[in-house]
């Protein structure tokens, strides 16, 4: 079983017993859908897993503050989804050339 069809499942999971919002499932369903542009992330995707497999729509309320809720989910969801974007600014001195750097967020 790839870390992709674990995902799937953990998914359809958290929707049907745990109400896991359904903005989290559409990003979800993106990575899902998309599996060749993050074969290289399966480290994140496998916490991903863990995560989506503790979603508790009350986590880490209560006395323990167990389980993992809808915003614990979505910035690990952002981590993976805008890993890959490039920023690029540019800087200018006066007098030398306009400088372009890039780099991976």
């Amino acid at each position: 079983m790839t870390v992709f069809d674990r995902l799937r499942t953990a998914v359809e999971t958290a929707q049907a017993e745990q109400d896991l919002p359904d903005f989290l499932a559409l990003d979800i369903a993106a990575i899902l859908q998309r599996r060749e542009d993050f074969t290289h992330l399966e480290e994140e995707l496998n916490e991903l897993v863990e995560k989506v497999e503790m979603y508790d729509t009350y986590g880490q309320t209560g006395y323990l503050g167990m389980g993992v809720n809808n915003a614990i989910l979505q910035k690990t969801l952002d981590k993976i989804l805008k890993r890959d974007q490039v920023t690029c600014s540019k800087s200018r001195v006066p007098g030398e050339p306009t400088l372009q750097s890039c780099k991976k967020s």
